[in-house]
């Protein structure tokens, strides 16, 4: 299906670090603010874009408003010392090299890489680690392409934020396909590959599909379902409409169908203003005719969506979009957790009013989960036994098959944010997947 070009093309203007300063609504901001960004930049990633600026952002809002916060950096993303520690640098007009080694040294104190990432997730073929894979739960493996390893705009929330920072030694990516086709071969009961990053749809689509054309000549293994995790519906919703290449990307999407292989986008959206536009609305549109199925998700996010009616309105929307709202995750236990994070006793609360505020097609979403070391842990709510309230958890995917959908109970803790913050109930020593 190609879409008619009509006037002129929006032309994709970045904006990080560099330039920020040049936009024109940075006005709204005092200098303490611009300040601010600066800092923070140091240490986690900033990029936005035009998009983001001229459509998503509400400037007279600015700095509270939730899509600034989403893609600017905000002074409490930092610990108060780390702050302090990198702000007298700057004021000292510290060198590049000074101020490279506080930030690297403040990183590591940020679990850049959370729930066994680079040890416990990375899968060997004949003795070698294969880079740029990731398998933790039996069915499904992760592939992070390297040319795809960047976005339209980064999230300042993101957990994957190692990957778009200068230190490649922090970063998972892979430069050929070939290793995941024979990782494949070699465990039949794959059935899924997630490609992952970063945004696997910045890339090409001449470049995206020297990936992908490989996985559907591929034989002799179990793949079934090809998922792409992408932001750039919310984020640069053009990719799919007036990017040079947009209409090959949705060809390319057609034939992945055409294959038999079921495709998947996994979209991020956290904000209802995210559906706000025409452009994104019509790129779903476009998605959806080409046979691909659209799964929403996002984390619940302090300052940005804790709210239980901007969660009902989305999945309103997505639903009656045609998309399958999917997760509402819990913010990850690394980068800004502490700014970020919801207690999971409110996280709960939030998802259960959202919930009851939608109909049945929206309810295929779980949630509130935490993707954690042992496997993705949801909240099922707080139970009373004896009097005493309890949390009630269970896992919905396990690094072992058998933890899956085994209640347990944990102490009721109301400011917990992750499950390692949490005691296993009745003084056990520990919980079933332990």
């Amino acid at each position: 299906m190609k879409l008619q070009a009509s006037g002129a093309r929006p032309a994709y203007q970045a904006y990080d670090v560099s330039n920020f300063r040049t936009i024109p609504q940075i006005t709204a901001l005092t200098a303490e603010q611009c300040l601010a960004i600066e800092v923070v930049a140091k240490v986690f990633p900033f990029r936005t874009n035009s998009y983001v600026v001229d459509k998503l952002i509400d400037w007279d809002k600015a700095p509270d408003d939730p899509c600034f916060r989403i893609n600017f950096p905000q002074a409490d993303m930092l610990k108060p010392a780390h702050f302090a520690r990198l702000a007298d640098l700057m004021r000292c007009e510290a060198t590049p090299a000074e101020l490279g080694r506080a930030a690297a040294a403040i990183r590591q104190e940020l679990n850049p890489h959370p729930a066994g990432q680079m040890d416990c997730n990375l899968p060997t073929l004949d003795g070698q680690t294969l880079p740029g894979l990731q398998h933790k739960y039996n069915e499904t493996v992760l592939f992070f392409p390297s040319h795809g390893q960047t976005c339209h705009a980064y999230c300042t929330f993101c957990f994957r934020w190692p990957q778009f920072i200068a230190d490649n030694g922090m970063r998972i990516e892979a430069r050929e396909v070939d290793p995941l086709i024979r990782y494949l071969a070699a465990h039949p009961t794959v059935s899924e590959v997630l490609i992952t990053g970063g945004d696997p749809l910045v890339m090409k689509a001449a470049v995206l599909e020297r990936y992908l054309q490989p996985l559907l000549a591929s034989t002799g293994n179990g793949l079934r379902t090809i998922r792409i995790g992408t932001k750039a519906l919310a984020s640069w919703p053009q990719r799919f409409l007036s990017d040079p290449d947009a209409d090959q990307v949705l060809a390319l999407f057609e034939k992945v169908v055409r294959s038999g292989k079921r495709l998947a986008i996994m979209a991020h959206f956290n904000h209802p203003r995210e559906f706000s536009s025409d452009p994104v609305r019509a790129a779903i549109a476009r998605i959806i005719a080409s046979g691909a199925q659209i799964f929403t998700q996002s984390p619940l996010l302090s300052h940005i969506n804790d709210d239980p009616a901007l969660w009902a309105a989305m999945w309103r929307d997505q639903a009656s979009l045609g998309c399958v709202p999917y997760y509402m995750f819990i913010v990850r236990d690394t980068g800004a957790q502490h700014y970020f994070g919801v207690p999971l006793v409110r996280a709960w609360h939030i998802f259960r009013e959202a919930y009851q505020s939608v109909s049945g097609l929206a309810r295929t979403v779980r949630g509130p989960v935490m993707s954690a070391h042992c496997g993705k842990v949801q909240v099922l709510g707080v139970c009373q036994v004896n009097g005493r309230p309890y949390l009630n958890l269970q896992l919905v995917q396990g690094r072992q098959a058998d933890w899956v959908l085994k209640p347990f109970l944990a102490e009721y803790d109301s400011q917990a944010i992750w499950v390692d913050q949490l005691r296993p109930a009745f003084g056990e020593a520990k919980f079933p997947f332990q």
